[in-house]
């Protein structure tokens, strides 16, 4: 049975690996048996500190994924480090909060960019990777809570991961007879820094832990279980699920 979900020998590529979610799911990866490629903005030694703990390699790529500008570079560095990609992981995103009656242009713009265009063109050119090297792949993109439900103050954020689930099943759709596996995981209120200004607020807090059924917000490495699944061969029939890890949020 372990022999499912053992990693060994795979390449996976994760973005936004820094800190949070990403950086939870690069170790889970890595305890798993993978090398892994971190792209972040920002500095990656805590992330490469825990992967080489797990006695795998790890390759930190800076990139700044508002543009697609970063994707070539990311995938030529990714083949010279390891040959091949096996997993991909579209975990790189943002946010930016403020009444839909006032929300501007630029933070509209900010947030598709990372979270829908640069995602869906990164998956593109792993994609074509994985087809080239004809073994198939795994493709894991980092939905939300807000990919169900509409969330509050939140507009291009709630539009991005509503799209990013559509995404996900129509490349499902269209790459499953290929080998390769497209998936989601949506996250539920996580401590993270895009939750800290929620976090901050003792009624919002108050009113989401009340929500969850298990009754305290979710850590990053909670989502390395699910990852670790989905980039599996026990995942192998498993095609376009948003599987939510959120405490029972959606239950309740």
């Amino acid at each position: 049975m372990s022999k499912l979900f053992d990693l060994t020998g795979k390449v996976a590529i994760v973005t936004g690996a820094s800190a949070g979610i990403g950086q939870g799911i690069a170790v889970s990866l890595a305890q798993a048996g993978a090398d892994v490629v971190g792209v972040a903005r920002s500095a990656m030694d805590e992330t490469a500190k825990q992967v080489e703990a797990a006695g795998r390699r790890f390759l930190a790529v800076k990139a700044d994924l508002t543009t697609t500008a970063p994707i070539a570079d990311i995938i030529d560095q990714t083949r010279r480090w390891g040959s091949k990609i096996d997993i991909l992981v579209n975990n790189s995103g943002i946010i930016r909060r403020a009444d839909s009656i006032e929300f501007s242009e630029k933070d509209w713009d900010d947030v598709m960019n990372v979270n829908l265009k640069s995602a869906f063109f990164l998956t593109q050119a792993v994609a074509k990777q994985m087809f080239a090297q004809g073994k198939g792949g795994k493709i894991i993109n980092i939905a939300s809570m807000l990919s169900f439900q509409g969330g509050i103050r939140v507009p291009s954020y709630t539009a991005s991961k509503s799209g990013l689930a559509g995404l996900t099943r129509l490349l499902a759709c269209e790459w499953a007879e290929k080998g390769v596996n497209v998936n989601a995981i949506a996250p539920g209120y996580f401590a993270t820094n895009n939750t800290q200004q929620l976090r901050d607020d003792p009624d919002r807090s108050a009113a989401i832990l009340g929500r969850i059924p298990a009754g305290r917000w979710g850590v990053p490495a909670d989502c390395g279980g699910a990852a670790v699944f989905l980039a599996s061969h026990a995942a192998d029939y498993v095609h376009g699920v948003v599987l939510p890890v959120d405490g029972g949020w959606l239950a309740r």
